[in-house]
């Protein structure tokens, strides 16, 4: 089974190919900015003849979910999933709780079926387990790759050298911290966040999360409040960016 990370464009989420030898999907959509490139994308890896058979969405956010309805059309038959807390939003459009508005956005409607905590997709040679991950938004999925240990987070964890945000609608603090422990968990060998580069190695995976969960836990002592020395987010940000920052790499050691 391939998995194969594309890698993020401006506001999209990364967008991961799965493609197994008896079937495939896609997670996360990205936004609607850059469908047809995504399309196109898509198809350099599947091959032009290769039909996506579905689309598995981290959460109902615009970086995530708004190219959803031209990818679902580009590709017959395609099937849009999103946890059911998500999907009165994707269909009917609701530009406010997937947060288009704030990219100036319309939210392109499209139909869906649920998905749920436990749902297993088999793929031939492997298969991906769906994870009810609340905490940026109630809707929060995220996807375990079992054979390579591998977790595709969203908007659960932008970067690893970015912690989410739960102040948008749908969002919650100590779910965020539940989420991400029930994560640490799985010991998983790789992480996809939602941008940027993959977190690799299960030293290094550990140490990320403990630094998330640790910037969370502080918050919630601090009655939800974050640091004053963490910067007011951009209108767009779904994430906060921690100063001193962190590292997105991770270090040697010397």
């Amino acid at each position: 089974m391939r998995v194969l990370r594309l890698p993020a464009i401006h506001h999209d989420a990364n967008l991961v190919v799965v493609d197994g030898s008896a079937g495939n999907l896609l997670i996360d959509a990205g936004t609607s900015w850059y469908q047809s490139l995504q399309v196109e994308r898509i198809k350099g890896v599947l091959g032009e003849d290769n039909r996506l058979e579905r689309i598995l969405l981290t959460s109902k956010r615009y970086p995530c979910s708004g190219g959803a309805k031209h990818l679902s059309e580009s590709f017959t038959d395609c099937i849009v999933h999103i946890h059911p807390d998500g999907q009165p939003a994707l269909e009917i459009g609701d530009f406010f709780t997937t947060w288009a508005n704030r990219f100036d956005s319309d939210m392109p409607p499209v139909g869906t079926q649920s998905v749920d905590d436990g749902d297993v997709f088999p793929l031939g040679d492997g298969q991906v387990e769906s994870l009810s991950l609340p905490g940026h938004s109630i809707d929060g999925m995220g996807y375990w790759i079992t054979d390579q240990k591998m977790m595709i987070l969203g908007t659960l964890l932008p970067r690893a050298d970015r912690p989410t945000r739960w102040d948008l609608p749908g969002g919650c603090l100590p779910d965020v911290l539940e989420s991400l422990k029930r994560v640490a968990t799985f010991k998983p060998k790789s992480i996809i966040p939602l941008q940027g580069p993959a977190i690799k190695g299960v030293k290094h995976v550990k140490e990320i999360l403990k630094r998330h969960i640790e910037f969370f836990e502080t918050c919630l002592a601090n009655d939800g409040k974050v640091s004053k020395s963490v910067s007011k987010p951009a209108k767009t940000a779904l994430w906060y960016t921690p100063h001193p920052p962190w590292p997105l790499e991770e270090q040697e050691k010397v």
